[in-house]
């Protein structure tokens, strides 16, 4: 069996012409998932920094995807991107959080940027295959920063760092001293202000490398603040579009990790679990227990139903995100975020609920730590509480009752 660090150093798609349409770029998300899926367990085990996998990200062409095709890009939309980010989840949850987190920040500057900023950003992240972390928690109020004339310096400590020692770039964020005004800037991961801390040790997601990190006299010129002319921050509408854009990507990572399980479970019952012979309708198979039957039917309705609901909300915001900044009214990205907030309780229940009645009908050898059913709902509880999924449905509550739309917070 081929691992991933053997394919990644072998480099499997070096002979292969690059995707040209979304249908192939999600075939080649699921090659990639299929390697992934191949060790997934053994490596959710070993906990080891994945280099090599982020390095089968770059090589099948998925880190460039919505990267500008003059720079070397694929220059796809939004929605296929979402439909990859779910691909690489169901070969391994961690991998599909980092991609989808690299998208999120590889567009941030398009969200809130100017234009010069946006384009030095895309060139220099697509021409050179970087991968992007983050160092973003609005509700950590420790990294301060100073105003030093033509620079701004960041200083302070981050508790949640994604994609830290796998990142070529890091997106920092913080609050400029005095000031109620939030920061963001693109920075080299790899200098000596910037100290992770290797202590992300969590249930699930345990290669997202999500740890802490510190930040010391890291300065940036106020000309790559993002979105800052003369010192001010330009407000778009467009510019909160960055909270149900990310939203959603959780949400599809989340779809994923469920079809893994669901598939997972599937296969071993069809290979491995035993028919119950004290029910009085005996059967040869497990395949054909009743009970079996009505549990794998009830869960692929819903989980069919969760990804149609995210296919949908995932081409709405699609549109909003490739349309001219100048055209989102509030009322558009309003009803974007409300489906999707939609969208993540539907993936969250779904997923949370695949992933625990999957042990009722594998039966019980299929708890083995060899079997490895424990990762998917370990993943799905672990990022599921990123914020509370309580507030997504009282969200679309006031919008079914009262017909209010959500307001843009650092969560919505």
């Amino acid at each position: 069996m081929t691992t991933v660090q053997e394919t990644a150093t072998t480099s499997a798609w070096s002979d292969k012409p690059l995707p040209h349409n979304a249908e192939q770029w999600i075939e080649r998300a699921a090659e990639v998932a299929a390697i992934l899926r191949r060790d997934a367990v053994e490596r959710d085990r070993a906990g080891a920094t994945p280099l090599a996998e982020v390095r089968l990200l770059k090589d099948a062409g998925l880190v460039t995807l919505l990267g500008p095709v003059e720079h070397g890009g694929a220059g796809q939309r939004w929605e296929t991107a979402y439909r990859v980010i779910r691909e690489v989840a169901a070969g391994d949850g961690s991998i599909g959080q980092l991609l989808g987190y690299h998208y999120l920040w590889a567009w941030a500057a398009r969200l809130v940027g100017t234009e010069a900023q946006i384009a030095a950003v895309e060139e220099l992240y697509t021409k050179n295959t970087f991968f992007f972390g983050g160092a973003v928690n609005p509700r950590d109020n420790d990294l301060v920063i100073a105003d030093e004339g033509d620079q701004i310096v960041y200083n302070g400590r981050k508790s949640f760092s994604t994609g830290s020692k796998v990142s070529d770039l890091t997106v920092l964020e913080g609050v400029l001293d005095g000031t109620g005004k939030h920061i963001f800037a693109i920075v080299p991961s790899q200098q000596e202000g910037i100290v992770f801390h290797d202590d992300w040790d969590n249930l699930g997601q345990r290669l997202t490398e999500s740890g802490s990190v510190s930040v010391n006299n890291v300065r940036v010129d106020w000309s790559d603040a993002a979105g800052y002319v003369d010192k001010e921050f330009v407000e778009r509408t467009y510019s909160t579009l960055n909270l149900p854009t990310i939203q959603l990507v959780f949400a599809n990572f989340y779809l994923g990790i469920a079809r893994s399980a669901l598939e997972t479970a599937t296969a071993y019952t069809r290979d491995r679990t035993r028919p119950w012979p004290y029910g009085g309708d005996n059967k040869e198979s497990a395949a054909d227990e009743w009970y079996i039957l009505d549990a794998y039917g009830d869960l692929q309705s819903k989980l069919w139903a969760a990804e149609e609901l995210a296919n949908s909300a995932g081409a709405e915001l699609s549109a909003l995100l490739h349309a001219p900044r100048e055209n989102l009214t509030p009322e558009a990205r309003g009803h974007a975020a409300v489906r999707i907030a939609a969208a993540k309780q539907r993936a969250i229940d779904t997923g949370l609920e695949i992933g625990t009645k999957i042990f009722e009908v594998t039966g019980a050898r299929a708890t083995s730590n060899k079997v490895g059913l424990d990762i998917f709902w370990r993943n799905l509880r672990t990022h599921s509480l990123h914020d509370p999924v309580a507030y997504k449905r009282r969200e679309v509550g006031r919008f079914a009752l009262l017909g209010e739309l959500p307001e843009p917070t650092w969560y919505t």
